[in-house]
């Protein structure tokens, strides 16, 4: 029996938090890379979408080509998630990758299946987000992010997604191999893209953890109430609640600054109401013995 639409969204959408949540700030050996970046790598979220529709558009064998890419390149990117891109991530970890490929493949029609294949297209969205973010400045992927969520909702809104989407999620590798490139739990399917785009917020806020964390569970929060709209329409943009948890983080940041910056201690001294360090230097200036000149 189907899992139900309730269930099957949760699970969906708690898999989108959490790789906001999962890049780790700043793994090694990414150095070579950002020497290659630049602000127009912040297109490519926006580009991704675009391209690949119009590929498939054009030519239906795409979605056939993808499917194959996908079945290379994901196992490949959620190992090095495991290894060396998440949060926890331990060289050994890597190798879990197989099992998880294993299951997608044995057990590809039942909900385990479902799940590993889920699980391995995740974390591989996990590692595309770090490269992305060490060739993008912070500021200029963030614009990214909001981009690529404007794009998918007028796609989705002028039926310009529908039949290309369609298409790669009816293209199947040989053999009965897992199918990868688009993801499917219960009775919700969510496209790989949904999945990318959350990682690319976890990466771009991963050296501020608590920001992270926020991030992740305004994911989810947005995420819930906008599905609320599948009880009226057949499908949504859901790159929109990640640029939604974006913006409202950053707000959010700028109100804690501004409190911060209204406590501090004024250059006359007329001030005393601060925290941490900044009690520190008030009790300083205040305590200092008189000196005469």
């Amino acid at each position: 029996m189907a899992l139900p639409f309730v269930p099957s969204d949760a699970v969906m959408l708690a898999v989108q938090a959490a790789i906001v949540a999962a890049p780790r700030a700043d793994p090694p050996g990414l150095d070579w890379l950002r020497r290659l970046g630049g602000r127009w790598w912040a297109l490519l979220p926006l580009g991704s979408i675009v391209l690949v529709i119009l590929a498939i558009r054009g030519v239906s064998q795409t979605a056939t080509g993808l499917t194959y890419l996908a079945l290379v390149a994901v196992p490949i990117l959620a190992a090095l998630a495991l290894g060396w891109g998440m949060r926890g991530a331990r060289p050994g970890a890597a190798l879990a990758a197989a099992p998880l490929f294993a299951i997608a493949w044995i057990w590809r029609t039942s909900l385990t299946g479902e799940g590993a294949a889920l699980i391995l297209s995740a974390l591989s969205c996990v590692t595309l987000g770090i490269l992305l973010s060490a060739l993008t400045p912070p500021s200029w992927l963030k614009v990214g992010i909001v981009l690529m969520a404007v794009g998918d909702t007028y796609l989705v809104a002028t039926d310009l997604l529908q039949a290309p989407n369609n298409l790669l999620t009816l293209a199947h590798p040989a053999a009965g191999l897992p199918q990868l490139q688009s993801e499917l739990f219960g009775t919700i399917q969510m496209g790989y893209g949904d999945l990318f785009i959350a990682a690319v917020l976890g990466a771009v806020l991963a050296r501020e953890i608590h920001r992270q964390r926020q991030a992740a569970a305004l994911t989810f929060l947005f995420a819930a109430a906008f599905d609320l709209l599948f009880f009226a329409l057949s499908e949504l943009p859901a790159t929109v609640p990640v640029a939604l948890a974006l913006i409202a983080s950053e707000l959010l940041r700028r109100h804690t600054t501004a409190a911060e910056s209204a406590e501090r201690p004024s250059p006359a001294g007329g001030s005393t109401t601060v925290r941490g360090a900044g009690r520190a230097w008030v009790q300083r200036q205040f305590s200092a013995p008189p000196s005469h000149k």
